[in-house]
């Protein structure tokens, strides 16, 4: 019986089985956890490739429609880059700046003074009603009109 193993072997060797299918039953369990998890992360791709593909779709379809137009604005776009590369219009800074700094001051006293012209105007136009309704009053009683010349009434009935 030297051939065959001993007792002591057949238990270990049954305990090293029973050990590993304790196990089984934690490793299927895990297994099982990572097949759904799998499965969920395939699901979660397919579902965003079908987003990206309807966008995608729009987008192509969006640009089909705006291109023409794209297309029509180049000749314009070209001829307002050539105006904006004219040194010309590096100027511009400069000469909007000198107009605030001179022309503004100068408007601005023009405006002052033309309020003052319409103020004294308003005056005097208010003066000379009021005078004129003075001379008025005291040339009916003089006998004379507006101008300061005698009236001659005309006789009714000649």
């Amino acid at each position: 019986m030297a051939g065959l193993p001993g007792l002591a072997e057949l238990q270990k060797l049954m305990r090293q089985q029973t050990d590993a299918m304790k196990d089984v039953p934690r490793t299927l369990g895990l297994v099982q956890g990572a097949v759904r998890e799998l499965t969920q992360a395939a699901t979660s791709a397919h579902e965003t490739t079908a987003s990206a593909q309807v966008i995608v779709e729009r987008l192509a379809n969006l640009l089909d429609e705006l291109e023409p137009s794209v297309r029509a604005l180049k000749p314009g776009l070209e001829r307002a880059g050539r105006v904006l590369d004219d040194p010309a219009v590096d100027t511009i800074p400069v000469t909007l700046t000198r107009i605030h700094d001179e022309l503004v001051p100068l408007i601005h006293g023009l405006r002052q003074a033309q309020a003052r012209v319409t103020s004294l105007t308003r005056t005097f136009r208010r003066r000379g009603r009021s005078r004129l309704a003075i001379d008025e009053g005291e040339s009916q009683a003089s006998g004379q009109d507006a101008s300061g010349t005698a009236s001659v009434e005309k006789p009714s009935g000649t």
